[in-house]
């Protein structure tokens, strides 16, 4: 059996929606666009969204926007994907890291306080695998020290943790949509946030900082516009709106699925003392993003061989960001500077988890790990 990392739920809906923007007279950022992020933000029960090309171009933006500049410190987690801690670079700043939550891999909020210096702008915490951090230590902490924070949500969509969900207590939190993504676009992001205020920033900044679009002009009968700050070229176009636009309303329907992938996992893996599974709260909503395992780090890279030859496609997300080349020889990182995200870096696997996976499939896939992690 061939078991594939992952496949997306794109069907006819979407189609039909893409059809008719090619067909209309904007293919750029227009109503279609308007239309997604005022859909998106009634989902999230945030005030505003602002659609973008990427996760990256949102996490950018949410920095600059929040006045982090060259010179300034960013806190933020290692156990992310490096888009995370490249664009505290990208905006002139530095990343600096603290360790992460041995049963969860989510940055650990009892070592931020000590990271923070004079130099500290913003915290930039990861809601890793879908399950929040906590956001209310995280949230009292910035205000403590009026340091933002902004939220890296690209796999929690759908989460929520002590009656607190992405972008409704924060500067504003960043979403992907890319493939693999609850609700994709191919390529694709967003902000959102409860402040008009830093949306409208965001809005400016993902069109060269230009105080006016081309389809606001165009409704208005504006003929110029003004450019006050640099911006960049981010904006969602119509296209990916109208792909996203009809997913919208089966974000919640399609997380189920994952959610009863997930438990059939959780109970096919439950009991085996070569499988760990991270901890999840109770209470909460887990976005389930990603199925990850913690597996021996002896073994880990045989196990994933196993898998991937025995049709069980797998990666690994993620390696400890401090340890890749540039953050070395940027920053001077070592190894056992984070020791616990550099274990978990050591031991993750990430399996297939989707909607349309079949229960012959999801056992297939339990079967499989379990012979990894025993003849290995």
């Amino acid at each position: 059996m061939k078991v594939e990392f992952y496949r997306h739920n794109v069907g006819e809906d979407e189609i039909e929606s893409c059809v008719k923007v090619l067909q209309s007279l904007f293919l750029t950022t227009g109503s279609v666009v308007d239309d997604f992020e005022s859909a998106l933000a009634e989902y999230l029960g945030t005030e505003s969204v602002v659609g973008l090309t990427h996760c990256t171009g949102a996490l950018q933006l949410s920095l600059i926007a929040a006045g982090v500049k060259q010179g300034d410190e960013v806190i933020t987690t290692p156990m992310s994907f490096v888009a995370t801690s490249h664009t505290i670079c990208m905006a002139g700043a530095t990343p600096v890291f603290v360790d992460v939550e041995r049963e969860t891999g989510n940055i650990d909020a009892n070592l931020i306080e000590q990271a923070i210096t004079k130099k500290t702008k913003a915290i930039l915490p990861v809601h890793l695998y879908g399950q929040m951090v906590d956001m209310k230590k995280i949230l009292a902490i910035g205000e403590k020290y009026n340091l933002h924070v902004i939220e890296d949500a690209a796999h929690a969509l759908e989460a929520e943790r002590d009656g607190i969900r992405p972008g409704q207590k924060s500067f504003g939190a960043c979403f992907s949509f890319y493939a693999t993504k609850a609700i994709t676009s191919g390529e694709g992001g967003a902000f959102a946030s409860n402040s008009a205020e830093n949306a409208k920033k965001i809005r400016q900044l993902r069109s060269h900082g230009i105080t006016s679009e081309v389809a606001q002009r165009n409704r208005t009968g504006l003929h110029t516009y003004d450019i006050d700050r640099l911006g960049w070229k981010y904006n969602m176009d119509n296209i990916q709106a109208g792909i996203l636009l009809t997913q919208v309303g089966k974000i919640n329907a399609i997380r189920q699925k994952r959610e009863d992938v997930a438990q059939k996992y959780i109970a096919g893996f439950g009991g085996n003392p070569q499988i760990k599974i991270p901890k999840e709260y109770d209470g909460i909503v887990h976005g389930r993003h990603i199925f990850a395992i913690w597996v021996n780090p002896e073994k880990r890279n045989k196990i994933l061989e196993y898998l991937n030859t025995n049709g069980v496609a797998s990666v690994i997300n993620y390696p400890a960001i401090h340890l890749f080349s540039y953050y070395r020889e940027k920053f001077g990182f070592k190894d056992g500077m984070f020791p616990i995200a550099e274990e978990i870096g050591k031991r993750e696997i990430t399996l297939p988890m989707y909607a349309k996976l079949t229960d012959e499939e999801i056992e297939y896939v339990i079967d499989t790990v379990k012979k990894a992690v025993s003849i290995s």
